[in-house]
């Protein structure tokens, strides 16, 4: 039974967040997302302005470069 209960609850969240997925990504990019994210981790204090400004160097870097690359593919 606690099996049970337990895929029933990993499917329940799995469903969940792939509707949040789909809603953030019609209302927002992810790029955004993560920067508030970060922003707000930074000012709760749970990282650092230092680590704030790497995570978002990077994942705007990276995602820059991906849709940069999807665009030169697909013309």
């Amino acid at each position: 039974m606690t099996e049970h209960i337990r895929k029933a609850t990993e499917k329940a969240t799995a469903v969940t967040m792939a509707a949040v997925d789909r809603t953030l990504e019609k209302v927002i990019s992810r790029k955004l997302t993560v920067w508030i994210v970060a922003t707000l981790l930074m000012f709760n204090a749970n990282i650092e302005s230092e680590h704030w400004l790497y995570l978002s160097a990077l994942y705007i870097g990276g995602q820059s470069v991906i849709d940069a690359i999807v665009k030169l593919k697909n013309g």
